[in-house]
């Protein structure tokens, strides 16, 4: 018989695993894919923003949901434990720019690997492309699993300690597919309702088919919700056939999913100018025009405000043709052209489904789970790590801490 079973081989459930193994338990790990750390590997894009090394009181300021549960996990295993951890295992690391923290190497598979490794190391038994069927528990007590086998036969392994790592619902073709919100609700837990956070956002904007492909830097947004602000973001805007994307848009998506959910108007206004006032840029443009030729387009006037692909969207903005010759320009356009580049509204009617978000909002409620260990508050022996349970944060590489931090104090049980 094992002393603990981990459902799910992700960076909460492999850090669960290892640290409990390294502690004498006997660990057997289940994971329904045919490898491990499969969502680790895809993870900032397949380089993996495994955590943030700013200070903990700025750190603590970007979880979402939870701050004051998740610290507990946090002060026991830092994001300057996870950085060592990582080194010691020989991964080498660097701090780009907002204090990401990525393998040297730029490869995710690097740190699923240091993982995995973590765990063989120290005995842990894995059984891939096994699905967990139910948690079994009597008397408030958790006694093992019931499990299908990689050849489809039911078979059952006891254990008095169950971790469950199961992720939540977003990318789902890596196996996170909610299975231990199931697990959990049939013993007696409750989910916080399920969305999707870190996710596109779609907008409604008559220009959105000329933007796609599109990456504004340096620019600053302001999520409104019902005509008041909500939120200012600082930095990268992107725009594919997904929404609108990209870091800032990103960090503002968990209010707007619930916004809109709620049925309120929401919408992003875009300063591409956020370092000059509009009377900086009012000159900016009568000093840019005086230079130019009279049978100059207005495109090229705009050419050296906007990057290229931003021109025609623009213009079309604007109502003003591209090929209009500069002398024919009014005062009237070049107002609304100030107006439009400092305050450009992009009305948010939808969000992009699980299969886009890089985290799930929602999940087991942490009120009853011992945020000292994890352990559930319910059932005796059953544990929960990483984002099956009721956290997030903005992106940067705060939900991957969240996984390791939890994933390690629940990995510290008693056997």
């Amino acid at each position: 018989m094992y002393d603990v079973i981990v459902i799910g081989a992700g960076a909460a459930g492999l850090m669960a695993a290892g640290t409990a193994a390294r502690n004498g338990s006997k660990v057997l790990l289940i994971e329904k894919m045919e490898r491990a750390g499969r969502k680790i590997r895809i993870t900032g894009k397949g380089r993996c923003n495994l955590t943030n090394a700013r200070p903990p009181e700025e750190f603590a300021e970007q979880v979402r949901t939870n701050a004051d549960f998740f610290s507990v996990a946090f002060a026991e295993f830092n994001n300057r434990s996870t950085i060592r951890f990582f080194e010691r295992q020989g991964v080498k690391l660097s701090i780009e720019r907002g204090e990401r923290v990525f393998p040297q190497s730029g490869k995710a598979w690097d740190i699923s690997n240091a993982l995995e490794g973590y765990c063989k190391d120290f005995g842990v038994d894995f059984l891939y492309k096994t699905r967990v069927d139910e948690i079994v528990a009597v008397g408030g007590k958790v006694l093992g699993v019931n499990y299908t086998n990689r050849r489809g036969f039911p078979r059952r392994e006891e254990a008095p300690n169950v971790i469950v790592a199961t992720g939540g619902v977003s990318y789902p073709a890596t196996g996170s597919t909610g299975d231990g919100y199931g697990f959990a609700a049939d013993l007696g837990h409750s989910i916080e309702p399920l969305r999707p956070s870190l996710t596109p956002l779609v907008t409604s904007h008559p220009q959105r088919q000329y933007l796609e492909g599109l990456l504004l830097k340096n620019v600053r947004a302001v999520l409104h919700i019902d005509g008041e602000p909500v939120r200012e973001e600082f930095g990268e805007i992107g725009f594919s056939d997904r929404g609108i994307e990209g870091a800032v848009a990103l960090r503002m998506s968990r209010e707007a999913v619930d916004a809109l959910i709620d049925e309120r108007r929401v919408k992003i206004v875009l300063d591409m100018k956020p370092a000059l006032t509009e009377e900086m840029l009012r000159d900016r443009i009568r000093r840019e025009m005086a230079e130019m030729q009279p049978e100059e387009f207005f495109s090229e006037l705009l050419r050296k405000l906007v990057p290229k692909p931003m021109v025609v969207p623009l213009a079309k903005e604007l109502d003003v043709h591209s090929k209009l010759y500069i002398s024919k320009v009014t005062d009237a356009e070049t107002e609304r052209l100030i107006t439009v580049l400092k305050g450009m509204t992009f009305p948010i009617v939808d969000y992009a489904p699980f299969e886009y978000a890089v985290v799930t909002a929602g999940g087991v409620r942490c009120d009853e789970v011992n945020k000292y260990t994890m352990e559930s508050t319910l059932v005796s022996g059953l544990y929960f790590a990483g984002e099956v349970l009721d956290l997030d944060a903005n992106t940067g590489g705060y939900n991957l801490q969240i996984a390791f931090s939890t994933g390690r104090l629940a990995g510290m049980l008693k056997k």
